[in-house]
């Protein structure tokens, strides 16, 4: 009998060990929502720094670094229309970008090399005045923005590399 006992409490330490110090990964979907939570501003801390490449989500918190990587399948671009002032930027920061027309509605359309819509919906900035988009990698799209009689339009590309940020997009009368 102590024999098994022995045994069981050998297993249960190693499965206690081999837990500990093991992060569980991140699926592409839990990913997104923490990219969500930061757009949101839905973060512990004011020493919060997180920025997003077109591979990573880098989260920066208390002098600690963590990197998540992106969906293989899916390119984060966040855009910010404006009507007056902009900011020069590649790489979004989710915790500090922040673009002029903030809680808006504005129509956005997407369409492929291909002409077909993958995206053809109303969609309103967030406080951040920003609009983020998941769209497929490797890829090269036209992005039209409206709200009322202005538009704006321009080319994108979901290549390694390609900006997360597009904060040239100035509406302007149709």
């Amino acid at each position: 009998m102590k024999k098994y006992i022995v045994i069981i409490m050998a297993l249960f330490l190693m499965l206690f060990i081999s837990a500990c110090g093991k992060e569980e990964a991140k699926t592409d979907q839990d990913i997104k929502e923490l990219v969500h939570e930061y757009t949101l501003g839905d973060f512990d801390g004011e020493d919060v720094v997180a920025s997003i490449n077109s591979h990573q989500l880098i989260v920066q918190e208390a002098g600690k670094e963590e990197v998540y990587n992106l969906p293989e399948d899916e390119f984060f671009v966040s855009i910010a229309p404006f009507k007056t002032y902009t900011h020069e930027c590649a790489i979004h920061n989710l915790t500090s970008c922040q673009g002029e027309l903030v809680e808006e509605a504005f129509q956005v359309t997407v369409t492929d090399e291909a002409g077909e819509k993958i995206l053809d919906e109303e969609m309103k900035t967030f406080a951040n005045g920003f609009i983020d988009l998941w769209l497929p990698r490797e890829q090269n799209f036209t992005v039209t923005i409206e709200q009322g009689d202005q538009i704006s339009e321009e080319e994108i590309s979901t290549f390694k590399g390609d900006y997360t940020c597009i904060t040239t997009m100035q509406l302007a009368s149709k």
